[in-house]
């Protein structure tokens, strides 16, 4: 089982609605942090990206922001963090965060969250990577996504493996507990792939 030393998380450039998004924010960093587990986000000083970052440096923690020179320009990004990556554009930085990065975490986040999280689920499913990406369900802000994906499965266009894989919790320490002890569901041989050629042409 590969060891946990650096964590990729995805959230809001907002802090959104509920003062709870905020808050178990905070307590995720402070369990990275007492873990000795790298954060690696994008980069920025607004919303829960900030919470995140601030809350992980003054615990002692070590962050890492990766952000294209386009944001960079809007004067968004952390300059009081451990490291700072620029890279050209939004894909560099997907790149480099899983480089960076041996599991992924989504908190509530708007467009580019979800963006970031198929991604890396996609890149999952075609065994590009072989890591844990996981939604951190904060005050059932993931309930209806899991519901869609669940109705992806039941309609055959998402593997019950691919969905299986991806973990949900809404306590951080379970979260982090099943990140650390992920074994992913395989479909045999690449046999998925096979099917589908099979049931196209």
């Amino acid at each position: 089982m590969p060891q946990i030393h650096s964590i990729c998380i995805f959230c809001g450039s907002s802090s959104g609605s509920e003062a709870e998004y905020t808050q178990k924010a905070r307590q995720l960093a402070l369990l990275l942090a007492e873990k000795n587990i790298t954060l690696v986000y994008g980069g920025s000083n607004v919303g829960l990206m900030r919470v995140i970052a601030d809350t992980m440096m003054n615990a002692g923690g070590k962050v890492i922001g990766v952000m294209p020179h386009s944001l960079i320009r809007r004067e968004v990004a952390h300059t009081g963090i451990s490291e700072f990556h620029e890279v050209e554009t939004m894909s560099e930085r997907k790149a480099l965060m899983n480089d960076l990065s041996d599991a992924f975490i989504a908190m509530p986040g708007g467009i580019g969250t979800m963006d970031e999280l198929f991604e890396v689920m996609s890149w999952n499913q075609l065994e590009l990577i072989d890591k844990p990406v996981a939604l951190f369900n904060v005050n059932g802000y993931y309930d209806h996504l899991m519901k869609f994906l669940d109705h992806s499965v039941n309609q055959r266009f998402v593997k019950s493996e691919h969905f299986q894989n991806l973990i949900c919790e809404s306590d951080e320490n379970l979260l982090l507990d099943r990140i650390v002890a992920y074994e992913p569901l395989k479909v045999e041989g690449g046999k998925w792939i096979k099917e589908l050629k099979e049931n196209t042409f």
